[in-house]
């Protein structure tokens, strides 16, 4: 069975190269999730990012480049 796509999943874009495509973190490759002002790694676990990795980026806000913004400490 498939399930149902999210009907929010397209506002986490950004136009790339003249194409549409999701919003990933610089540093990791990983997508990001869409907030109120700026991007987050999904779910990030003690400066861990979803795949595990330890990365600096993992809790801040980043772009619409995917760079962090600020480094939450």
């Amino acid at each position: 069975m498939i399930p149902p796509s999210d009907a929010k999943a397209g506002s986490t874009s950004a136009v790339r190269d003249g194409r549409d495509a999701p919003v990933t973190c610089a540093t990791c490759g990983c997508r990001l999730t869409a907030g109120e002002d700026a991007f987050y790694h999904f779910n990030p676990l003690g400066g861990r990012d979803a795949r595990g990795c330890r990365i600096d980026c993992a809790a801040a806000a980043h772009d619409v480049q995917g760079r962090p913004i600020a480094v939450a400490v």
